[in-house]
């Protein structure tokens, strides 16, 4: 078996997910996670975008922020999806193989990533 090395991880993507009715928790959510711990906010995009499916935030972050913020994330998503992503440069296996998800998993659309 072929091990990885970490060293091909320049950082991570987390998406959180929302729809109408929770925008205002996923805002505050993205807004105290980027106070509490300096991640990169993204914009809260209230369509479908990219291979995501759902409306989303993303919270772009290193190496050193992953186990303080996702243990945070899991403590206050409060119901809200999250896929987690490294950047390896390979965008499929990123979405794919590499990813994680905090609630629901949802089907991306891969084909924006080939």
């Amino acid at each position: 078996m072929e091990f990885q090395d970490i060293s091909l991880i320049k950082g991570y993507h987390a998406h959180i997910y929302f729809d109408e009715a929770t925008v205002e928790l996923a805002k505050a959510l993205c807004e105290e996670a980027g106070k509490l711990f300096g991640v990169t906010v993204g914009r809260m995009h209230h369509r479908a975008i990219g291979p995501h499916p759902s409306w989303s935030c993303q919270l772009a972050f290193g190496r050193n922020e992953y186990v303080d913020l996702l243990s945070w994330l899991a403590l206050n998503r409060k119901g809200l999806t999250i896929l987690i992503h490294p950047l390896t440069g390979n965008d499929l296996k990123d979405h794919t193989d590499y990813a994680s998800w905090m609630g629901e998993p949802q089907a991306l659309k891969l084909e924006v990533l080939k």
